[in-house]
């Protein structure tokens, strides 16, 4: 295990605390809406683009809302295989939907579709634009070879309390084009 390894399990595990704290008092206080609204409002533009967000587990933000109400397709990750970028499967509110890996279900269809715009579910961030996720390293992946093919816009979805000073990195992560909190949609240049 890599130095950058053991700084990322150690980042996570306060990260996770760190976040459900976050999630608690977002819900006690009804800022759960506060925060989908600057979603909708870092959306604008592009309303008929492809959005890909994601079924939120554990204590992550809640994108569900907001993802029901876009106007063009959108979809949800599914992950193919470790080591591999994720897919992406139409969703729409209220389809049937199956157990997928690591607890987040996929829809049954699994009808494929390419995002321009995906909203990234993080564990922490920091003020350079980089996340902290769960270590399977498949957003960094997605998002390198969605880049790659032509220009793709990745917002993280957060509570303003996941920020941390600094995320570690290696040469494999992605950078994030902006994160959403309670506090609004803050861009990475």
């Amino acid at each position: 295990m890599s130095g950058v390894d053991i700084a990322k399990a150690a980042a996570r595990k306060a990260a996770f605390a760190a976040r459900a704290a976050a999630h608690a008092a977002a819900r006690a206080g009804g800022q759960e809406a506060v925060l989908q609204a600057h979603l909708r409002a870092a959306l604008a533009g592009h309303e008929a683009a492809p959005l890909a967000g994601y079924m939120p587990i554990r204590t992550e933000a809640n994108p569900l809302p907001v993802m029901a109400t876009h106007a063009g397709p959108v979809g949800v990750p599914v992950v193919l295989s470790p080591g591999e970028a994720l897919a992406f499967h139409r969703w729409t509110e209220g389809c049937a939907m199956t157990d997928g890996p690591f607890g987040a279900p996929v829809p049954a269809d699994g009808v494929a579709m390419v995002p321009q715009v995906l909203i990234v579910p993080l564990l922490a961030f920091d003020a350079r634009g980089y996340r902290l996720g769960y270590g399977g390293g498949f957003y960094d992946r997605t998002l390198a070879a969605l880049r790659a093919a032509g220009p793709v816009l990745a917002i993280g979805f957060a509570y303003g309390a996941q920020e941390v000073p600094l995320v570690p990195t290696d040469a494999n992560d992605q950078r994030l084009d902006g994160v959403v909190t309670e506090h609004g949609m803050r861009r990475f240049t």
